[in-house]
């Protein structure tokens, strides 16, 4: 069975990544590939909601914080004269240590408690990138003097349209993909059940907290991605980037697509650039 859905989950992952690019050389439009490639971002950054919601059932309204922190950390190390992939790696790691670091702390915390835990520790972030202006350029923000190649392409070339879209697309793919294969996993249903009921996976001598973590932690890393990424885009950060309303945002995407399905918080998130757009119109 576990064999049968690694299979299909694999198949699935690839056949996307052939309509990613399709989707990328057939399109002419430079608007609608940069409105995909900003809903493919936020998409990663939904799934790694999407995880946290259904894997631990913990409800953030504070991720903008890894979202935000990891585009600043790659900007900060880049202007101290860091090569802009060892800022990139530096930054993802460092995420992953401060969220397991921080998730041994709060996943304790129950309910809506965890939720405003969150959007407190969020909002900390916020206010201290608004005022640390000899940092982070305060309420100006900064800007990211990209080099001229990265792991060995031309950063102009990756930052054309068609091409910062299959990047984008590409890594949501994957992303997803070794979500659902985790899911699947007996890791994943360790958590499941832990989510269920956290007494009675302590009675059956499943250790609850660590799993807990691990999955707070993997979240926040997925959604410190989506925030290069959108900084690598931009090529600007600011702090509007760490502003709960942008959790916000994120949580909607999750709620629109549907958090039991792995695919459902990228759904939302494609959904919600459409219709904004749209409204926009």
């Amino acid at each position: 069975m576990m064999k049968n859905t690694v299979v299909k989950t694999v198949a699935l992952g690839a056949g996307l990544l052939v309509l990613g690019v399709i989707f990328a050389f057939t399109i002419s439009s430079g608007m609608v590939l940069s409105l995909a490639t900003q809903a493919s971002i936020f998409a990663i950054f939904a799934l790694g909601v999407g995880v946290l919601l259904r894997q631990n059932g913990m409800v953030s309204f504070g991720h903008a914080a890894f979202y935000g922190v990891a585009g600043y950390a790659v900007a900060i190390l880049i202007g101290q004269g860091f090569n802009a992939e060892t800022a990139l790696l530096l930054s993802i790691i460092g995420m992953a240590v401060f969220a397991a670091l921080l998730g041994a702390s709060i996943v304790r915390v129950p309910g809506i408690a965890f939720g405003m835990l969150t959007l407190a520790i969020g909002q900390m972030f916020f206010q201290v990138a608004s005022t640390s202006r000899s940092l982070t350029g305060g309420a100006d923000g900064m800007y990211v003097d990209w080099p001229s190649t990265l792991f060995g392409f031309s950063v102009n070339s990756l930052l054309r349209q068609d091409n910062l879209f299959i990047l984008c697309w590409t890594i949501l793919v994957i992303l997803a993909t070794l979500v659902s294969l985790l899911v699947a996993s007996r890791f994943g249903h360790v958590t499941a059940a832990i989510r269920d009921n956290e007494e009675r996976a302590r009675f059956i001598g499943i250790k609850t907290l660590l799993p807990r973590v691990a999955i707070f932690t993997l979240s926040a890393t997925i959604t410190s991605v989506a925030g290069l990424l959108s900084v690598f885009h931009t090529g600007f950060i600011s702090p509007e980037s760490l502003h709960w309303s942008v959790s916000g945002a994120a949580l909607m995407m999750v709620i629109v697509g549907g958090y039991k399905n792995t695919w459902g918080p990228a759904i939302g998130a494609m959904v919600f650039f459409l219709t904004r757009d749209l409204i926009g119109d």
